[in-house]
């Protein structure tokens, strides 16, 4: 099973482009899941989501039973790397009802490039493992010193999934990698910005600010084939989500893997001229 999709839905600059003007809440994600196959959780990041927003997101794709949630981890588990029983309990909770209706894929532990390959970090995720033990978790690290095969023996080993990375290759960054590590292949693409990925300033998100030409989508489309030799469930998540050039990319991406056409706004198709030959415009 391919599920191909994007991290977050929510953007302000997907207006008129991603979905059709005046579209708003859970409308937009309804929309996006009638073109793709998943979406990572990116507001979980920055705070616990309540059951009953979760609820109605379940609502919104009712009657797309193949589509499926990943989650972000907040980011206090991660980047703070401190695990308060209030926040702990409260993230829980927010996502039993994805959890419990089966859409959940996967729990996203997502670290900074900071978090390198040491006893004390690998303890650390052995932590999360175990206070997140109902639910499937995948570790996504970016520093080259995870890129080992005793890193890939010890996530196998201890029941953690390895979120594979597409990024600039700038520095000591994780390098290209098509590890499986339990039953979830994971591959997420942020793009290739490597003049500004270590640059933080007042707009955060340039670093993201991407869109794969088609030579580069194969390159991905090879990797994913590779994963799904290794693994019965593959995701794979385009972040790269400034101006709509994520959902772009992961349309085209699931145009050469799965075949598919689907029917696209007329924004998107403005935007981004090159899905035109494969799908009908629609209002």
């Amino acid at each position: 099973m391919l599920r191909i999709g994007t991290a977050g839905w929510d953007y302000r600059d997907w207006d008129g482009v991603v979905y059709p003007p005046g579209l708003r809440g859970t409308d937009r994600l309804r929309f996006l899941a009638g073109l793709l196959d998943a979406v990572e959780i990116n507001v979980t990041f920055y705070r616990p989501i309540t059951p009953r927003l979760a609820e109605r997101w379940l609502q919104a794709v009712a009657d797309l039973p193949d589509f499926r949630f990943t989650a972000k981890l907040l980011n206090v588990f991660t980047h703070e790397r401190r695990l308060p029983e209030k926040e702990v309990g409260e993230f829980q909770a927010g996502l039993m009802p994805l959890f419990s209706a089966g859409r959940l894929g996967v729990l996203l532990a997502q670290f900074p490039y900071s978090f390198h390959n040491d006893e004390e970090n690998r303890a650390y995720l052995l932590r999360l493992r175990d206070l997140f033990a109902a639910f499937p978790m995948a570790v996504e690290v970016r520093h080259r010193s995870w890129q080992r095969r005793e890193v890939r023996e010890f996530l196998a080993r201890v029941g953690l999934e390895f979120v594979n990375l597409d990024q600039p290759m700038v520095s000591y960054s994780l390098g290209r990698t098509a590890w499986v590590t339990g039953r979830v292949g994971y591959l997420r693409a942020h793009g290739r910005r490597r003049d500004v990925w270590f640059e933080f300033g007042e707009d955060r998100q340039v670093r993201y600010d991407y869109l794969y030409p088609p030579e580069e989508l194969a390159e991905l489309a090879d990797r994913t084939r590779e994963l799904l030799t290794k693994a019965p469930e593959v995701y794979v998540i385009f972040n790269n989500h400034p101006s709509g050039q994520a959902a772009a990319n992961a349309l085209e991406l699931s145009r050469l893997l799965l075949g598919r056409q689907p029917s696209l706004p007329l924004g998107l198709l403005a935007a981004f001229p090159r899905l035109a030959p494969s799908a009908d415009s629609t209002n």
